[in-house]
């Protein structure tokens, strides 16, 4: 047997796997139309994985949204503190809620002609000083229980409260919230403490 005839019968084996494995293919495509089409269902099989699956943002992610946080109700003050270089800081609400936080809402004024980049507000703790420009070194003081409560942080230890995305420019005024562990019920004094500034204080409603 020459070398043609040992090579034409492999050619030929070699088409009828590759015919069957068409065919295999041919089937499956067709068996997956039949099943789509034969599918009932209120829809959602037709839409992409990610638009099904659409879990709501959990309790702390929600109550420390700078979009949800950052709109205190100005007609309301209930503190006002003026400190260095012309910054005037002021606080509209101290709300405790049912998840045993505090919530403090206001704004701070930049009356100097300066850029003013908060210098210290970020705190001295080692795990705040990536915080930047921001409130995280705001404490709550609970003079009669004699405890002080810090601003509550992530596990990176990003503060939740407000982050300035830049320096406050001169004449600007610019909203913050940062959120506190809540004192026990019935203590409802606290001092609103923030570096460089005078100590505010205020009443705790809710």
């Amino acid at each position: 047997m020459n070398d043609i005839e040992r090579t034409t019968p492999m050619r030929a084996a070699m088409t009828r796997i590759r015919f069957r494995g068409a065919a295999v293919a041919a089937a499956s495509v067709a068996m997956a139309v039949v099943l789509t089409a034969c599918g009932g269902g209120d829809g959602q099989d037709d839409q992409p994985e990610d638009e099904q699956k659409q879990p709501q943002a959990s309790a702390s992610q929600q109550s420390s949204s700078p979009d949800a946080q950052e709109s205190p109700d100005t007609t309301e003050v209930i503190a006002s503190v003026k400190g260095p270089g012309k910054i005037d800081l002021v606080i509209n609400s101290a709300e405790r809620d049912n998840g045993g936080f505090v919530t403090v809402k206001g704004s701070v004024t930049n009356g100097s002609n300066q850029q003013f980049t908060a210098p210290g507000w970020q705190g001295t703790e080692k795990e705040m000083l990536g915080n930047g420009v921001s409130v995280a070194g705001a404490t709550l003081v609970d003079q009669a229980g004699k405890k002080r409560y810090l601003s509550l942080r992530d596990t990176d230890g990003r503060c939740l409260c407000t982050q300035f995305t830049t320096a406050i420019a001169p004449g600007a005024t610019v909203p913050f919230f940062v959120q506190f562990p809540a004192p026990p019920a019935g203590t409802n004094d606290v001092d609103f403490q923030l570096p460089t500034m005078p100590t505010a204080t205020i009443k705790i409603s809710g």
